[in-house]
């Protein structure tokens, strides 16, 4: 039996097992796979601080993948709509660049990484762009405008178009 193909017009495609995602102009959803956790996050300044390429081993680790696209929001412009007390939290400082400790929030049903958050960068949360249930925003709002780590970066992927380029960690004020 084949499956149909897939709405195209659709904003929000299937991409998990929950369908109550949403965005407007100041917010979105950021959702695990299985749908137990969903965070309300900040699009725009000052809550958004950034959005970036990461090419380090640690978030090549972390997602199993080559790199992962990342945003930073401030604590305090993002919350919880539902699954806070379903995250297990991670924590080590063996890997990470500022030798200071990451700590990094998996939902237990399913392994999302929903965030990351290192004691070197108090007050904030990274967050994988995957997680943003309006798929327009990975494109749009959420492209990465930094790239890092580029001295890591396999070398069959070339600098990302219009992004700010570091061989090590971003510069940060």
């Amino acid at each position: 039996m084949s499956t149909p193909a897939p709405n195209i017009n659709e904003k929000f495609p299937h991409k998990g097992l929950t369908h109550d995602g949403w965005s407007n102009e100041e917010e979105a959803t950021a959702t695990c796979f299985c749908g137990r956790v969903q965070m309300v996050v900040p699009l725009k300044a000052p809550g958004l601080v950034n959005t970036f390429l990461c090419n380090c081993a640690d978030c090549r680790k972390v997602t199993a993948s080559m790199f992962a696209t990342n945003f930073t929001t401030l604590d305090t412009h993002t919350r919880y709509s539902r699954g806070e007390d379903n995250l297990t939290l991670f924590g080590q400082d063996e890997t990470a660049v500022s030798g200071k400790t990451m700590t990094n929030a998996f939902c237990s049903t399913c392994g999302t990484l929903m965030w990351r958050q290192g004691s070197a960068f108090p007050g904030v949360k990274f967050l994988r762009v995957g997680t943003v249930d309006d798929i327009d925003l990975h494109g749009t709002v959420l492209k990465p405008e930094i790239e890092q780590f580029t001295d890591f970066r396999v070398s069959w992927l070339h600098d990302l178009e219009g992004a700010k380029q570091f061989k090590g960690m971003m510069e940060t004020d």
